[in-house]
């Protein structure tokens, strides 16, 4: 068997592909699709603390030009469901201490879109929870919205980006077990740097 089908390069389906030969190409598509979300959130944010603008004029980017987009719940939850996706699937392509921080975003991202469910059956059946007059998540009870869903994008965010430089840097063991050839070499050790 040669390198390039040990690597995982031979991988079969699409799963196996996105894990395998494809992982890199497959990460960074979906990290532009992450850092695109990031930069709706930041912007947002800056509308609102650096510019003092109303919350309900403070829509991002995409908002800004298109309000009815940011009202919808059917953006919000879409792209909770294509990080839980994203997450999932690209999750076998991980081995060792990247794969536990990748499996960390993953839960927490789990959970994020289950607060965005709870958002999006409510809208979608105009029947509100907690005695509340629009569309309430658990942890809005406590924290409100913009504040608590830029929170959640920062606790999933964090360990993606811990999985995805440890995954770039593996340990000699990580690099053997692993499936994609997204690392060209393993990490020097503490011991090999000399």
């Amino acid at each position: 068997m040669t390198t390039f089908e040990a690597s995982g390069a031979g991988a079969t389906g699409l799963v196996g592909r996105l894990n395998g030969a494809r992982h890199r190409l497959a990460l960074n598509l979906f990290m532009l699709i992450v850092l695109a979300h990031w930069a709706e959130h930041l912007t947002q944010a800056f509308q609102i603390w650096v510019l003092g603008w109303p919350l309900p004029q403070s829509r991002g980017v995409l908002g800004y030009y298109y309000p009815w987009l940011v009202k919808s719940e059917w953006l919000h939850y879409g792209y909770a469901l294509v990080m839980l996706i994203g997450l999932f699937l690209l999750r076998k392509g991980f081995v060792g201490r990247a794969k536990t921080w990748w499996t960390v975003a993953l839960a927490i991202q789990f959970w994020h879109h289950i607060e965005h469910l709870l958002l999006f059956v409510q809208a979608q059946s105009h029947t509100f929870f907690f005695g509340k007059a629009v569309p309430t998540s658990i942890a809005q009870l406590a924290f409100p919205r913009v504040e608590l869903h830029l929170f959640y994008n920062t606790i999933v965010f964090l360990p993606m980006v811990v999985a995805m430089y440890l995954h770039l840097r593996p340990s000699e063991t990580e690099f053997r077990r692993a499936e994609c050839t997204c690392a060209k070499e393993p990490a020097l050790s503490g011991a090999s740097r000399g």
